[in-house]
């Protein structure tokens, strides 16, 4: 018996320090997850041309939606209804969501609902602006 209980650790130790890392990464919600930090970091390079910060920070992004065929929505709205670059924001949100790995592409829906206010940016911002 102790002969068997050697080799079936040795045969079923590898596949499963093998098999949980590469399947979340391809697949299911926890690729989702590990796509939404990839993209939110893309997003983290885009700054208001108005307001000295990113738009992840600032509490533009309300939300990303994982469609069939690796395809993502972005949810986000302006800081104001008569925000002048409010389309070449969007644009170069779904330009830097196409980058990400693993995405085929993107669509931007602009949202006015509920309306954007101090208190949806990070604390990282809140504190940058004297809010906290």
């Amino acid at each position: 018996m102790s002969e068997g209980s050697q080799s079936a650790p040795e045969t079923a130790s590898p596949p499963p320090v093998l098999s949980p890392p590469v399947a979340p990464a391809e697949s299911g919600p926890a690729g989702n997850t590990e796509r939404e930090g990839l993209i939110r970091k893309a997003l983290k390079k885009i700054y208001d041309p108005e307001i000295p910060m990113n738009i992840v920070d600032l509490g533009l992004i309300y939300g990303l939606d994982f469609g069939p065929d690796d395809q993502v929505t972005v949810r986000m709205t302006m800081t104001g209804p008569g925000c002048p670059v409010a389309g070449i924001l969007a644009e170069e949100v779904k330009s830097a969501v196409e980058t990400v790995p693993g995405v085929r592409g993107a669509k931007v829906e602009v949202v006015w609902e509920p309306p954007w206010g101090p208190d949806k940016m990070s604390d990282f911002a809140k504190r940058q602006f004297g809010y906290l």
